[in-house]
């Protein structure tokens, strides 16, 4: 028999050669032996999984001229001329190619009128999600209320794309992807009647190619099949389906572990050299990560890690990658995957991809301190948490006192009722704090503060080169934030903190509430590996900052590291105490002067 013929001659043709869809193959035979047959079916799942073919098994099945029988006989007239397709009354249709409304009306026509040579008028509508939405509407009715002696067969690999008004007229089968040991079980009995020599390492390569598709694999093994002369070794497999050999996963795997850029190059361009395209070998590169990361989850899970390489040699491998390492390498690859879909040159940015995993490469022993930092930051955050708790019940407690000694605001600080009545106008008349009647402001930064980011500013540049990718992410967690968050510009960084200049108002502050800065200060602290937290300022403040620092900055307009900066009136010495209270026992910067 010639090779490739192969799927042809093994193409399904009774009930029982369906590998992997018993659970349909069962549901299917009872209603036939019941009698109890649904007038329209929808077949779907992943190409190659036996959807056509069961439609026309179930299609002789009903008109066998033995039956309707539990199988066909594939022996009679009728199952011998639904085979060929030569029978008028069995028809199948490709929807990719007549997905207009009149192919449909056509049929519409035409299921009025009995079968003339079979029992049961049957149509195939494969690819049926490529219908129009009035090629749709159109069989809806027919759908509804058809005809006793018709029979509709949807198949489909998209099955939500189709309108829920077709979906609900339907009996749904979900054929699944079939298992490895019965797609490989299945690829040896095949071989083994067709006098294929083939090892069983390459048979479980090939049906893992296959993606749980039947039909993929008999066609793989045609191929290699042909290729070697009918002799299928793994190797001849891996070279006849462009694959890439274990080692040189092993060796590329191995130069990242150890940031050699060069020996990555080197491997890529021997990639190149051979033929091989760079989203596939983009793709099996993630593959062989993913493997080394099951072989370190789950050792035990046999069959389900590891595809071209020993499963001892991956175990091996993985013992050089930590877990968190290995997780950030699949994500990485993922994210370039899907960028390069759209490269105008693949290979750059499969270059790209692996120096930029070669760049982020931890050192020996960066994972076991990193886990000892996070945890060392973790009881220094708890720790301050607890005092911080501390430090404000004795506030409450103080001002409770206060309170019941007859202090009052107007009489506090040895100064005047009027003058504290002053004091309180002057900062609800301030710039910036939009009077007693409008929300407050958030507080100015002491450019005394601000100078530290000032001086980092020029060593800043790599870490503000991420700004596009921080944007991208917080727009992927909550599109809102972002639109917001795109107004201000990164304009330094230091001490894991990024500030970014706004020259909108409402930005800044619609920025700073709690759960917009939570999901922005989330996204930095998984780009930049550690906890960072995000300064905003208004652009004006920065530039005036930055024009400061490049000579002597005026003394009336700074305020001292322990205020928050307040109109000039109050720089001069006139504040209450309870406020210099809060700002001994919190600090500056989570103490916010706002009026009644």
């Amino acid at each position: 028999m010639a090779h490739l013929a192969l799927y042809r001659a093994w193409r399904p043709q009774t009930f029982q050669d369906m590998v992997g869809q018993q659970h349909i193959v069962q549901t299917l035979q009872n209603a036939i032996r019941e009698d109890r047959l649904s007038h329209a079916y929808l077949f779907s799942g992943p190409r190659g999984t036996g959807k056509t073919s069961a439609a026309k098994i179930l299609a002789k099945a009903v008109n066998c001229e033995r039956g309707p029988a539990l199988e066909p006989c594939n022996e009679c007239s009728q199952c011998e001329r639904i085979t060929s397709g030569s029978v008028m009354d069995v028809v199948e249709i490709d929807a990719a190619s007549n997905r207009g409304v009149e192919e449909i009306r056509d049929i519409r026509d035409k299921v009025k009128y009995s079968p003339t040579e079979v029992r049961r008028k049957v149509y195939i509508i494969d690819e049926v999600h490529m219908l129009t939405t009035e090629a749709f509407n159109a069989l809806l009715k027919t759908l509804e209320e058809p005809p006793g002696h018709v029979m509709f067969i949807l198949a489909t690999t998209e099955p939500h794309k189709l309108p829920p008004t077709i979906i609900s007229r339907c009996q749904r089968f979900d054929f699944r992807r079939v298992s490895l040991e019965e797609q490989t079980g299945r690829l040896q009995e095949i071989s083994d009647k067709e006098q294929i020599t083939a090892e069983q390492e390459a048979l479980r390569y090939i049906a893992r190619l296959s993606d749980g598709g039947m039909r993929d694999a008999v066609s793989l093994l045609d191929q290699i099949s042909s290729f070697t002369g009918g002799q299928v070794t793994l190797e001849q497999a891996i070279e006849a389906t462009g694959g890439l050999p274990s080692e040189q996963f092993a060796r590329l795997a191995m130069a990242i572990r150890e940031s050699d850029a060069a020996k990555v190059l080197i491997e890529i361009d021997e990639m190149m050299k051979a033929g091989k395209s760079a989203d596939k070998c983009l793709e099996q590169l993630m593959h062989y990560f993913r493997d080394l990361l099951l072989a370190q989850l789950a050792p035990d899970a046999g069959d389900s890690s590891g595809r071209i390489a020993n499963p001892a040699e991956l175990k091996e491998m993985s013992k050089a990658f930590s877990r968190e390492r290995l997780f950030a390498i699949i994500d990485l690859l993922n994210r370039y995957q899907n960028e390069m879909k759209y490269a105008a040159h693949p290979q750059t940015m499969f270059e790209i991809a692996l120096l930029k995993l070669c760049s982020d490469n931890p050192s020996v022993g960066a994972a076991d301190a990193t886990s000892s930092n996070s945890a060392a930051d973790t009881s220094h955050v708890r720790g301050e948490l607890g005092q911080l708790r501390q430090q404000l019940a004795a506030l409450e407690s103080k001002l409770g006192a206060l309170a019941s000694g007859g202090f009052t605001p107007a009489s506090a600080g040895g100064g005047s009722s009027s003058q504290a009545a002053g004091n309180r106008n002057a900062r609800g008349s301030s710039p910036g704090n939009g009077g007693a009647g409008q929300a407050p402001r958030i507080a100015a930064i002491p450019k005394l503060k601000l100078n530290a980011y000032v001086e980092a500013r020029t060593s800043a540049g790599q870490s503000l080169a991420k700004w596009p990718q921080i944007l991208q992410r917080v727009k992927e967690e909550r599109v809102t934030v972002h639109a917001w968050l795109v107004d201000g510009e990164p304009v330094s960084m230091a001490e894991n903190t990024i500030v970014v200049a706004f020259r909108n108002t409402i930005h800044r502050e619609t920025t700073e509430r709690p759960a917009n800065k939570g999901v922005i200060e989330g996204v930095l602290s998984s780009i930049f590996g550690n906890p960072t937290q995000l300064l905003t300022v208004m652009q004006k403040d920065w530039q005036e900052a930055v024009a400061e620092s490049t000579g002597s900055p005026k003394a009336d307009s700074l305020v001292g590291e322990e205020l928050l900066l307040v109109p000039d009136d109050e720089a001069a010495g006139k504040s209450e105490p309870w406020i210099d209270e809060a700002v001994r026992l919190f600090g500056d910067q989570l103490v916010t002067i706002k009026d009644d």
